[in-house]
């Protein structure tokens, strides 16, 4: 049995869930991961009927990169990927079932078990998530978030290399306090395309694959200099990745009004597409005391990969000009 702990839940799982730190005795079980196989005594159950959720995205070979079904009177929720990974979770988000076709690999399992899947189990268990990244400056948190290809890992790689800790890459749990929000440590991974690899390190060889049947590669949060955060944190700004642009002025950074910034929250908040009414009556409640209390910024990168540095500075520069926080 091996046991760690990601984004506030004790895992409990039989398998090493790669991308993991291994932890000593749990004052808890959150999670139990089953890595290899489906349940046997629920063969009937898993056969699909009419799923409930379909990706738009398509494969190679016109197949929804994912279908989602419930089970058993809702009971359970089953996720197929379009390379066969599939992932069978109960609804209370404390039971997880995985298996993966002969050709690929455990990494390959992880790469959605540690994104996706583990947002909706988040989700499940009533954590809301931004889809984003998280770095520590000082003793508060500072999410990153936009849409896919925005930069947010990059971005977060870049403070990594300029020595601050990093909470969380790709999903930011967030745990309400009601006046406050903690952001969950994730893991100590950071998950990069090759071009970004390449603007950081001069060559997308310079860091290892996330598996050997895909070309993404990961910083390790562990090795050199780079830290990974592993206590919460306190949010104190949302920086919203947008467009970026060649001019002059970028990188840029302007607040955002509260109508704005709220539906910049929504539009990037994740595992949205499996949110049930009661779900998103939560989050919208949420992210209306986020709006309040949380300072959000909007950022504009510039086009060159070259001026990241100068996107760090500016961040750390705006952030210095309201918070109320002490700097490594």
């Amino acid at each position: 049995m091996s046991l760690c702990c990601v984004y506030g839940l004790w895992v409990h799982s039989n398998l090493p869930i790669p991308g993991l730190i291994p932890c000593g005795p749990s004052p808890r079980m959150d999670l139990e991961v089953s890595l290899g196989f489906m349940p046997d005594s629920h063969h009937e159950m898993l056969e699909p009927g009419e799923s409930c959720y379909e990706s738009s995205y398509v494969d190679e070979r016109g197949q929804p990169s994912l279908v989602v079904w419930k089970l058993a009177d809702d009971a359970y929720y089953r996720l197929r990927y379009s390379d066969r990974t599939e992932f069978l979770i109960d609804r209370s988000g404390t039971r997880l079932w995985v298996s993966w076709p002969q050709e690929l690999t455990i990494e390959d399992a992880a790469t959605y078990l540690l994104g996706p899947v583990m947002g909706f189990v988040l989700l499940l268990r009533g954590i809301h998530s931004l889809h984003g990244s998280a770095i520590a400056v000082g003793d508060k948190a500072v999410a990153l978030v936009g849409p896919p290809g925005a930069g947010k890992s990059t971005t977060a790689a870049a403070f990594a290399e300029l020595g601050f800790n990093v909470l969380a890459e790709d999903v930011v749990a967030l745990a309400d306090q009601r006046d406050a929000f903690l952001v969950y440590p994730a893991y100590p991974r950071i998950r990069l395309w090759p071009d970004s690899v390449t603007s950081l390190y001069g060559s997308p060889d310079a860091l290892p694959r996330l598996t050997p049947t895909w070309d993404k590669r990961y910083l390790d949060l562990k090795s050199n200099w780079h830290r990974f955060q592993p206590e919460p944190l306190r949010l104190a700004a949302v920086y919203i990745l947008g467009a970026r642009s060649s001019d002059s002025s970028a990188p840029s950074i302007a607040p955002l009004p509260p109508s704005a910034g709220l539906m910049a929250l929504v539009a990037n908040m994740y595992a949205t597409k499996f949110m049930d009414r009661a779900m998103r009556a939560r989050e919208f409640e949420l992210l209306g005391r986020i709006t309040c209390r949380v300072p959000l910024r909007q950022l504009t990168p510039h086009a060159d990969p070259a001026h990241l540095s100068k996107l760090c500075d500016a961040i750390l520069d705006d952030f210095r000009l309201f918070a109320d926080s002490s700097f490594n």
